[in-house]
């Protein structure tokens, strides 16, 4: 299993090493946003190359948490317990699709 921790510290070390941002977080934020627009745009084009793009937006959220000082591996973990016990109804959008509404509870405000 991989080490999100020292993977978090290794983005860093090589953003310092090619001279990368490390100052600007508003300009980070939009980077992974951009990166996750190229994976859309190929994955709906049916083009290769969605997964490197995935790949590139864990590298900018790595980054920001590592600057941020969040431990993201935690932050998943706490967060994939929470998601477990929520409760969700399903209801169907004007198009026929499925929605899941995520129920508000006394535990889960």
């Amino acid at each position: 299993m991989i080490d999100l921790k020292e993977l978090q510290k290794e983005v860093i070390r090589n953003k310092k090493e090619k001279g990368f941002n490390q100052t600007d977080t508003a300009l980070e934020f939009c980077r992974a946003f951009e990166e996750l627009s190229e994976a859309f745009s190929k994955y709906n084009k049916g083009q290769l190359g969605v997964a490197e793009e995935f790949a590139d937006v864990m590298i900018f959220i790595l980054g920001m948490c590592e600057k941020m000082g969040f431990d993201l591996e935690k932050e998943l973990l706490r967060k994939v317990e929470i998601n477990k016990k929520r409760k969700y109804r399903k209801e169907k959008s004007p198009d026929g699709k499925d929605v899941f509404i995520r129920m508000r509870t006394p535990e889960d405000p």
